[in-house]
């Protein structure tokens, strides 16, 4: 059974990503997209928080630091927040359809989405990532997942705020106004 705890994280973000990679086929062109640098960087503090998170080799001991107990009870609280935040982005994903692009873009023929996962939040991407992120860190119950979760945080959100800033030019006062009716990433909150 210990062979389940160990592959259950790492099988559930693969799977994710398997998805997330062939559902990148066939989106719409691009008619503006980000600067590379910023792509390169958010992606690579991805794979930095990625081997954070499944390594116990980095020779810094504080990260391995216990917050909370470790154990079922962490394990499966944290499985399902995680299951829970990626079926989330899985949603997103599938409304947003061919809009949806990886790096900050504006498509030919763009959308401004706001209906299903939409309606509750402006980047439920996000927040379904941010989610997972969150479980992992959960069931980890160690310095690294909250080190990890807050560092995909700032990632992300810098990439909201870029987001923001190029729908409002795009969309005008339709996104002003689907802005103020609707959270950035928490429904009601935030």
């Amino acid at each position: 059974m210990l062979w389940f705890y160990q592959l259950f994280f790492p099988a559930v973000w693969v799977a994710f990503l398997v998805y997330w990679r062939i559902k990148a086929i066939g989106t719409k062109t691009a008619q503006r997209s980000e600067p590379s640098a910023s792509a390169i960087v958010r992606a690579l503090v991805f794979v930095i928080v990625i081997v954070m998170l499944l390594t116990t080799r980095i020779p810094l001991p504080w990260l391995y630091r216990q917050l909370w107990p470790s154990g079922l009870w962490s394990f499966w609280i944290g499985a399902a927040v995680t299951v829970g935040g990626l079926l989330f982005a899985v949603w997103a994903r599938r409304h947003l359809a061919s809009n949806w692009s990886s790096e900050v873009t504006i498509k030919q023929g763009h959308e401004l989405i706001t209906t299903g996962p939409y309606a509750l939040v402006r980047h439920p991407i996000y927040t379904g990532m941010l989610t997972g992120f969150l479980g992992s860190a959960i069931a980890l119950a160690q310095v690294r997942g909250v080190i990890g979760f807050v560092l995909i945080f700032v990632v992300l959100w810098a990439k909201l705020r870029l987001e923001e800033e190029w729908m409002r030019s795009q969309f005008g006062e339709t996104y002003a106004t689907y802005a103020h009716q609707t959270s950035a990433l928490v429904p009601y909150v935030f």
